[in-house]
């Protein structure tokens, strides 16, 4: 029979409350902390290099490429999140309740974020495919600044409702000294699920399947006008609003194949219960969502490309670097 002294614990000097550790072999552990530390350098070394592309050149200064800004920020965050994972890999939290519980609320905050973000960029694209005419005037760089400031304040007081019984008492629901867990009860997990999960992407899929139908039935009528000479111009644009449809539609089925696992697990899990390192998996697989967001950028976007020369070359350091033509 396996007594305390069979054990490792995470607190050796508080025998009768401390959480006992995973035990795992010694090159796994150590296989996963490089992974998970790669991951997570990549994650913000590669959406940074998409924070300073957009902020920095005005050719990107565009409603969609702000959009786009605000994905990269929350991907960005979640990036550097990742280390709290390498903290708990074997299965103790040393950092406190206090801690824990801001990680959490972070975690929260931002994924929530990056939904609502996912949410502006499939309207931004159906205004743009299926109301080409008033997307100008519909979709400016006002418009889009206020939605996005609008979408991450209301993440931060959402978040604030969902988490509010272990924001009023950190550490409540460890039942040991060393856990760390992701806790919601029934009504605030229903609510999350709800107005994070279930509203989002029924709004994402059926406006990108409304994008589909009228992109399909547009590349017939360019197909049919294409020799026109006073069609060129309108076809060429209209070409190139498909086409950043089509890689936005990656990024957003993508998000999804990340996104479902996570929801998943939550809807199977007793009150929403879970272990950070027992759903290690789940987590990394939403986690690592943000980190193929701008590998995506990068294979379609000859743009991001361009400005990531300039940026490891140190070109943006060069006086006017601003006004390049990356286009």
């Amino acid at each position: 029979m396996e007594t305390w002294e069979d054990t490792e614990l995470c607190f050796p000097q508080l025998l009768n409350n401390s959480c006992r550790k995973t035990i795992r072999p010694h090159f796994e552990t150590t296989l996963i902390s490089i992974l998970l530390s790669f991951n997570s350098l990549l994650t913000a070394a590669l959406n940074l290099l998409v924070i300073i592309s957009i902020s920095h050149f005005k050719q990107l200064h565009t409603p969609t490429n702000l959009l786009l800004l605000s994905l990269a920020v929350s991907d960005f965050f979640i990036g550097l999140l990742m280390v709290f994972q390498i903290v708990v890999i074997d299965g103790c939290w040393f950092l406190g309740d206090l801690m824990c519980t801001l990680y959490q609320y972070l975690d929260y905050i931002i994924t929530s974020a990056s939904t609502g973000s996912m949410v502006l960029i499939s309207v931004d694209r159906y205004v743009a495919i299926c109301h080409p005419l008033h997307y100008s005037s519909e979709i400016t760089q006002k418009r889009v600044q206020v939605c996005v400031c609008l979408c991450w304040i209301c993440s931060v007081f959402f978040q604030c409702l969902i988490l509010k019984d272990i924001m009023k008492q950190p550490g409540s629901y460890h039942s040991c000294n060393g856990e760390c867990i992701f806790f919601i009860n029934y009504i605030a997990g229903l609510a999350d699920l709800t107005f994070t999960f279930i509203v989002p992407i029924t709004v994402i899929v059926v406006l990108y399947m409304r994008i589909f139908v009228v992109a399909v039935s547009q590349a017939r009528a360019m197909r049919s006008h294409i020799t026109a000479v006073t069609q060129t111009g309108k076809v060429t644009a209209m070409k190139s609003e498909m086409k950043a449809a089509r890689t936005l539609g990656v990024v957003v089925v993508l998000f999804l194949i990340c996104l479902l696992p996570y929801y998943c697990v939550a809807l199977t899990g007793q009150d929403n219960l879970l272990n950070a390192s027992s759903a290690a998996f789940v987590f990394w697989l939403y986690d690592f969502n943000s980190c193929l967001n701008p590998m995506v950028y990068a294979f379609c976007y000859p743009w991001f490309r361009k400005s990531i020369k300039l940026i490891v070359t140190f070109k943006i350091l060069q006086p006017d670097s601003c006004e390049a033509n990356i286009l």
